[in-house]
């Protein structure tokens, strides 16, 4: 694969990062309730992100595929899905099934939502839907994993009683569906130690790092090509409230730190799921639902 300027691409960032500070940012869709919607995509997935009233009604039909719903502590809502329907309490998360799907927002606060790029009507409407223009060659497409064990239906999570696994300081808490994978940290009162951070890039897939609690440091760096012409300085973005999004393209060198005080929530989006963290025994919380390909 070339970029642009005509140099091999191998190890080359073809894009930038896309920074969204929803916080300080209009939204892309206002309902008439004033209801508020941010949404902001990546090659594979769109996240949009609420700040509903109670009452709000976040409906889809026909949704081509599975989606992921979180709510963060105090939002809650009912929501209904292949003739079920269930009342989900704040700090849980809730894969939803494909075809459609409504849920009604019973109190109001924040509500994230992640929606593979399937959903073509919200990567149209993304702040950085330009970003995307050329499709993405260099980000390794969504093939479905297998379906659930006993079909798609509602699956839900209370997070309260859902412990991480993850014996570093992060605290991660994995769950995948046939299409994504989402890491939701459990939420920290000490802010991470920036002498042990962990600087990586991915070759052939996208994060976004969801801040849905506090302010964040990012630290970006884009490898350098063959032609100087290309390079592109580093990043370090301050990101001084929450809710925001980070979308980091392949390549890209990254590490994330949070700072100020009190209580930070960060929660990082990935698609297709990894294989990496889906061969560690235990580390994704609901794998019995969602089993592995056969071939992986």
């Amino acid at each position: 694969m070339r970029g642009k300027d005509g140099e091999m691409s191998a190890g080359v960032a073809l894009r930038k990062a896309t920074h969204a500070r929803h916080y300080e940012q209009t939204p892309q869709v206002t309902d008439a309730d004033g209801t508020k919607h941010w949404i902001t995509r990546a090659a594979n997935f769109v996240t949009v992100v609420t700040d509903a009233k109670a009452g709000a009604v976040l409906e889809r039909r026909g949704n081509a595929d599975e989606y992921m719903l979180l709510l963060p502590p105090g939002t809650d809502a009912t929501i209904t899905a292949k003739g079920e329907t269930i009342n989900a309490k704040g700090d849980s998360l809730t894969i939803l099934p494909p075809g459609d799907s409504r849920v009604v927002v019973t109190s109001p606060g924040i509500v994230a939502r992640v929606f593979s790029s399937k959903a073509d009507d919200l990567a149209k409407l993304a702040s950085n839907a330009q970003t995307y223009a050329d499709g993405a060659p260099e980000v390794t497409p969504i093939t479905p994993w297998p379906d659930p064990v006993g079909g798609y239906k509602i699956r839900h999570y209370d997070l309260t009683e859902i412990a991480s696994p993850d014996p570093s300081p992060l605290k991660m808490r994995v769950f995948r569906s046939t299409n994504l994978m989402i890491n939701v940290f459990e939420r920290w009162t000490k802010r991470r130690d920036v002498s042990k951070l962990s600087p990586h890039s991915h070759e052939d897939f996208e994060q976004v790092s969801l801040g849905l609690m506090g302010a964040f440091e990012h630290h970006l760096r884009y490898p350098w090509g063959s032609n100087k012409a290309s390079w592109q300085p580093d990043e370090h973005v301050h990101y001084e409230q929450s809710p925001s999004v980070l979308v980091i393209p392949p390549r890209v060198i990254h590490t994330t730190h949070d700072v100020g005080e009190g209580t930070t929530w960060l929660i990082d989006v990935f698609g297709p799921p990894r294989m990496d963290f889906s061969s560690r025994p235990g580390f994704v919380l609901n794998a019995d639902d969602y089993p592995v390909p056969a071939n992986a």
